[in-house]
């Protein structure tokens, strides 16, 4: 099991467990770990950005210093990273929106949901959120899957509202309340 005790943190960025996983701070080493599915076009599909060529450019990315949001790295009990998953606040107070990217390797193991359920379950008790959003493009089945299991409802649909390097994209907006979250079961 990881010794949580060497572990970075940050502030904001508390550890969080799982069943299976550890969740920390990011840190350097992160970006090699990342690269293999953000450095691969069909992994970034819909991304906002093309993939990233280097493990450098990933992590000028990951560790940008004026990006508001707060970053995630799960681990494994081998402490093999199995994704990374954000916070971001939203103009409106108590507002967060939800992000999450699983290592290709790990992919259709629950990681997702389990990993999101752990974060939303902090941002709700311990980090003031009364609500959790998350954009998606309407395309990314996966995703929506994965919203829904977390218990978020589709609350908008826009049409033609993104543009990324896949062209131009339907996006829906999904929301979770933290009164809806704490009646979900499990």
């Amino acid at each position: 099991m990881t010794d949580r005790s060497r572990l970075p943190t940050e502030p904001g960025v508390p550890l969080l467990e799982t069943a299976r996983f550890t969740m920390r701070a990011l840190e350097r080493g992160d970006a090699a770990a990342l690269l293999p599915t953000l450095g691969d076009e069909a992994q970034c599909l819909y991304l906002t950005r093309e993939a990233f060529e280097s493990e450098q450019e990933l992590w000028g990315w990951l560790a940008d210093p004026s990006w508001p949001g707060l970053t995630w790295i799960a681990v494994d009990a081998d402490e093999e990273v199995v994704g990374r998953f954000v916070a971001v606040p939203v103009e409106e107070a108590g507002v967060w929106d939800l992000g999450y990217t699983v290592c290709a390797h790990r992919q259709r193991e629950g990681i997702a949901v389990e990993c999101s359920e752990a974060l939303l379950r902090h941002l709700f008790a311990d980090g003031g959120a009364r609500k959790a959003v998350a954009e998606v493009d309407i395309e990314n089945v996966a995703s929506i899957r994965t919203l829904e299991r977390l218990g978020f409802t589709r609350e908008a649909f826009h049409p033609a509202y993104e543009e990324t390097h896949k062209g131009v994209c339907d996006v829906a907006i999904y929301g979770l309340d933290r009164s809806a979250f704490a009646s979900e079961p499990g």
